[in-house]
């Protein structure tokens, strides 16, 4: 279970008019904390301030953030040293309609709960993948963005209930792959990387931000660009990033299989370098 806190204090409720509630509007930060420190924070903070202007909102200061991260972690009853933080941020209570109406002051919610361990076996042999019927709509004005209106991933996520898969990767209604229910995905093609441009849907993750930036330090070659699904089928390696586990390597998706490619082994490498250690050394 999750222990949530507001204003620095535990909290058990929410007001059943907030906005965030009522219509979803807000958004939200899943944050690695390893070693006591949260994980990638700057993106974190970064996207959660940039959504919030994008939506119209007052963004939180970064020491806000911080403070009522810090706040959760000193009380909460999780192993503090590696578990994740939820940054939840709603537009607020309101009266009823989808107009915002006064200055509302914003909700913000910060929720520790244990981290997940992954078995070896996910990072040394790689994962399973499925493409799923859910299609995700197109609203440019929304894409990159983690709000709160996550229905799309959750009916893309239950379209499975056993373990044959790890993750679920989405198209566009236009058939374009762009991401997973949780994930972003990289196609490697030759000595190149490929990652879709989320540009008309999807969320563009901290993780895949991370790996883009690794990329470009280390003069390797990767595009940021539209994916049809068949390079999924014909790529030579394939692999998921995600805030909390680090990235994946896929070993099948439908009757494609792969190997782990070798670029994958040097940016594992290359991401435990940077601190981003997940899995067996």
């Amino acid at each position: 279970m999750t222990e949530w806190f507001r204003d620095s204090h535990r909290c058990d409720v929410l007001p059943a008019d907030d906005r965030g509630l009522q219509y979803g509007d807000g958004l939200f930060e899943t944050v690695a904390i390893r070693d006591g420190a949260p994980r990638l924070w700057n993106y974190h903070v970064e996207r959660l301030q940039t959504g919030a202007a994008r939506l119209g909102l007052p963004a939180p200061t970064e020491s806000a953030l911080r403070g009522e991260l810090d706040a959760a972690l000193d009380q909460a009853g999780a192993d503090v040293n590696r578990c994740t933080a939820k940054l939840l941020m709603t537009a607020g209570e309101a009266p009823r309609g989808y107009r915002r109406t006064g200055d509302a002051p914003v909700t913000l919610l910060t929720g520790i709960a244990e981290s997940r361990q992954l078995a070896d076996a996910c990072y040394r042999e790689g994962i399973g993948l499925r493409l799923c019927n859910t299609r995700l709509a197109i609203q440019p004005q929304l894409a990159g963005m983690k709000t709160l209106n996550r229905l799309e991933q959750v009916l893309a996520r239950n379209e499975w209930q056993d373990d044959s898969a790890f993750e679920g990767l989405t198209l566009d209604t236009d058939g374009r792959l762009v991401c997973g229910t949780m994930s972003n995905v990289f196609l490697i093609i030759g000595q190149q990387l490929i990652t879709p441009a989320i540009t008309r849907c999807g969320v563009s993750g901290v993780m895949r931000r991370h790996v883009l930036t690794l990329l470009d330090e280390a003069d390797v070659d990767f595009q940021v660009r539209d994916v049809d699904v068949d390079e999924l089928r014909a790529a030579d390696g394939v692999f998921i990033s995600n805030s909390q586990v680090g990235i994946l390597a896929a070993r099948r998706c439908g009757p494609s299989s792969w190997q782990p490619h070798p670029v994958f082994r040097w940016l594992t490498r290359r991401l435990r370098q940077s601190g981003v250690e997940e899995g067996p050394a």
